[in-house]
């Protein structure tokens, strides 16, 4: 759970998921946490899994609840919790996970009795008064069961790439690497793989594409992106290099590219968040170095340019790692939980349940209208009655529907 290639020791083996005598301690926002995963639909953001310090147990891991799924509103900046039911996951962490028309799918990650390949979803578009999780019962032959890897999104397909976990049972297209550590643990040793798996949601198929080019070498914990028929990946960890080689993978010929980008680029990390901005840009953010060193800095690397830069913001004192981040259709990049400190020593982890705001582009005229007339509630609370309906209720959100006299 906390490495972003191994097992932990047998001694601190983890913990059997969070029990619901914990959630009453939590009030309007979720748990600190690490691992977890995040996909938004554009407005708002849904948020599963992932794992903190036990409050009872020293250092030891604390899996968050696995029926319940918090969404934050990225207009109102509100929380949600909404409980769930049906072929409920177990918990976990390092899954992987995207939202395509509103459906939540998820894959894989590590729970308390190791790694899974098992395949969800959930549709936030339903009816019904509780989300309901459906496990998929997959044709073909699924990926190995695996943790810290990626996911493309193109068409009607889901693309995931690389990760860490168990040697395959059948065969697979591509390289798979032992890590000598994992075979001192307890269970079964575990290794790096660069498989590449498709998964049609049309069919519920899986396949494996016969891929050429100068394919990346095994990773986990590196960081997905799609832009146009391309999936990007930035860095990772492979045996004990982080790594800053930037790839892509033609979705349409599944021909690997190497990207030898110009001018100065990002340290090698792992655990950090690559994420698409516009057509020309992905923006990257925090991390963990081979020198084992939570990182803060943001960068944006622009496609047509072929080139890093260095984007300044006001969060360098708050590094993140294995922290999640999705894209706004306000032009924002929200950023969610994460670890603060090297999670990988053996002291209490900094884990985060803070939202982090990057601003990529300026806002647009209606949101700085309402953020004006919130930041003068008290002078034009008399007025907001006036308003458009559906701005009214943008404003009443941000305040609770018994808020409308900005009191």
């Amino acid at each position: 759970m906390a490495d972003d290639n191994e097992d932990l020791p047998a001694d601190e083996e983890l913990p059997a998921p969070a029990e619901d005598s914990f959630e009453q301690l939590e009030n309007d926002s979720p748990a600190e946490r690490s691992g977890h995963v995040a996909v938004t639909d554009g407005r708002c953001m849904y948020v599963w899994g992932g794992y903190k310090n036990a409050q009872v147990r020293g250092f030891y891991d604390f899996y968050l609840p696995r029926d319940e799924i918090w969404i934050y509103n990225m207009e109102t900046g509100r929380w949600k919790k909404s409980k769930t039911e049906g072929d409920v996951p177990p918990s976990m962490s390092g899954s992987c996970a995207v939202c395509v028309d509103r459906v939540v799918y998820l894959f894989g990650g590590h729970h308390a009795r190791g790694n899974t390949n098992k395949f969800y979803m959930l549709n936030s578009r339903s009816t019904d008064k509780v989300l309901q999780w459906v496990r998929v019962e997959c044709q073909g032959v699924p990926p190995s069961s695996k943790d810290k890897l990626g996911v493309w999104v193109y068409k009607n397909k889901l693309i995931f790439f690389g990760g860490y976990g168990y040697f395959p049972e059948g065969k697979q297209r591509g390289t798979f690497e032992f890590d000598e550590t994992s075979f001192w643990n307890s269970g079964l040793p575990r290794g790096w793989n660069d498989h590449v798996h498709v998964l049609d949601t049309e069919t519920f198929t899986w396949s494996q594409p016969i891929t050429t080019g100068k394919t990346p070498s095994p990773r986990a914990a590196h960081a997905c992106a799609t832009v146009g028929n391309r999936g990007y990946v930035f860095g990772g960890r492979y045996r004990e290099s982080r790594m800053n080689d930037l790839y892509y993978l033609n979705l349409d010929t599944w021909e690997w590219n190497e990207i030898i980008t110009q001018g100065i680029c990002p340290v090698g990390r792992s655990w950090h968040s690559l994420t698409p901005i516009s057509s020309d840009h992905l923006f990257l953010f925090g991390g963990f170095t081979t020198d084992k060193q939570p990182l803060s800095d943001a960068w944006i690397y622009c496609i047509s340019k072929n080139e890093w830069v260095q984007f300044e913001h006001n969060y360098s004192e708050k590094p993140r790692l294995w922290h999640t981040a999705c894209a706004s259709e306000e032009g924002e990049v929200i950023v969610f939980g994460g670890c603060a400190n090297n999670l990988l020593a053996h002291s209490k982890a900094a884990h985060s349940n803070e939202i982090l705001v990057f601003s990529l582009q300026p806002r647009s005229l209606v949101r700085l209208c309402l953020e004006a007339v919130i930041c003068f509630k008290e002078m034009l609370a008399s007025s907001w009655n006036c308003l458009p309906k559906h701005l009214l209720h943008s404003v009443n959100q941000r305040f609770g529907s018994n808020n409308t006299s900005g009191s």
